[in-house]
């Protein structure tokens, strides 16, 4: 019976998530844009590229914030543990800009790395529909986080390329589920 009661509950919680449908949809475009920004300037300073993944990682705390609401038991304090950490890993980024291009991948690695392993918890608890979506935008980000965590010279621009397709994943996977979430208040 217990399980019945969370189902209805993620339900109800989907259906009133459907009247808010285009804020993930303004949301995932935001992030479609600043994939876009980021692949069109060529960055050469570690301090930038510092500077452009602590923003990311205070937006990603921030859509973790405004996602608490919506959550049950175990995935509000997920979603809440990866605000914390989001916002301390943002915060880093800004003080020490100037850290070595090592630190700044390790840190992106294990921040995609965290991302990746919970769209895919997500998607096989149905949390994101459909399936697939969140399972290959999981793999995605987990093959990222691999390549981040690789030495690949010092070759800043690779940073960029990682923040850039994390963003673009990103936005791919809030319009998705905007639709997602369309379709069910329409239904």
């Amino acid at each position: 019976m217990d399980s019945v009661s969370t189902r209805v509950a993620s339900v109800d919680a989907e259906q009133a998530a459907g009247g808010v449908w285009w804020l993930f949809l303004v949301t995932g475009s935001l992030w479609i844009l600043f994939s876009l920004i980021l692949f069109r300037f060529d960055y050469t300073s570690v301090s930038a590229i510092s500077i452009l993944f602590g923003a990311v990682c205070l937006a990603a705390a921030l859509e973790e914030l405004i996602s608490i609401p919506a959550s049950h038991g175990w995935w509000r304090v997920g979603r809440v543990a990866l605000a914390v950490l989001f916002t301390i890993i943002g915060i880093v980024a800004f003080v020490h800009p100037g850290n070595t291009f090592k630190a700044l991948a390790a840190v992106f690695a294990f921040f995609v790395l965290l991302q990746g392993v919970f769209l895919i918890v997500a998607a096989l608890t149905h949390m994101i529909e459909p399936l697939w979506v969140g399972l290959v935008a999981g793999i995605i980000e987990i093959g990222l986080a691999f390549w981040a965590a690789g030495d690949f010279g010092h070759k800043t621009i690779l940073l960029l390329v990682w923040v850039g397709l994390s963003a673009l994943v990103h936005g791919v996977m809030q319009i998705v589920l905007a639709f997602h979430l369309r379709s069910l208040r329409v239904a």
